[in-house]
């Protein structure tokens, strides 16, 4: 008779942290949504765009990745949160709903999907190994640009006569990738560390 064998629990970095309770979790959505607020302000703006550089990306990217898609997602819904509440976590120690419904606003409401799907390739072992590390990555950035612009397009008269692309994507893709290459390094030589680097 054929015998399925038992499907090993699929896990992330923060897994690995022992004793599973509600307030270990707990603990771990504040503290990134803490930590994503720190990366908002290393942030330079740029003169044509409403867009500036931050280091968001990282922080939201590394997120999903190491605690998966629920408490990943949670984790930047409750960065958000702070930010409409008041708490000066948005990028340049600012806040607000202005913030969320202004032209940088599709970015950020793009954070807790892409941390979502980040997380879901994270459990299935993607953090694992730099090549599919890269590729996870660069596929949650992918869907931050793609929000983003778009969301960018409906004030596209608000920054003058450049192109969403200008205005959004470009001028952020050396940065993103040098991000995504650390992201990606970091992952995988932290799963080496622990000595759980198989799928």
């Amino acid at each position: 008779m054929y015998r399925v064998e038992p499907v090993a629990e699929r896990q992330t970095l923060a897994d690995l942290i022992r004793g599973k309770s509600l307030g270990r979790d707990l603990a771990l959505i504040i503290g990134f949504s803490l930590f994503v607020a720190l990366t908002a302000q290393i942030a330079i703006p740029l003169p044509w765009t409403p867009v500036p550089i931050t280091g968001q990306t990282l922080g939201v990217l590394l997120t999903g990745a190491i605690l998966g898609p629920r408490r990943g997602a949670l984790a930047i819904l409750l960065y958000l949160v702070e930010g409409l509440a008041g708490m000066p976590v948005f990028a340049g120690m600012t806040s607000g709903l202005a913030k969320l419904l202004g032209p940088t606003g599709g970015y950020l409401l793009s954070w807790p999907l892409a941390a979502v799907l980040v997380g879901w390739l994270a459990q299935r072992g993607w953090d694992r190994r730099i090549p599919t590390a890269l590729a996870m990555f660069c596929f949650g950035n992918i869907l931050i640009y793609a929000i983003g612009a778009s969301w960018l397009n409906i004030y596209k008269d608000t920054f003058g006569q450049i192109s969403v692309m200008w205005a959004g994507v470009y001028p952020f893709l050396p940065g993103d990738a040098l991000k995504i290459v650390i992201a990606a390094l970091v992952l995988p030589g932290a799963w080496a560390l622990f000595g759980r680097n198989e799928r």
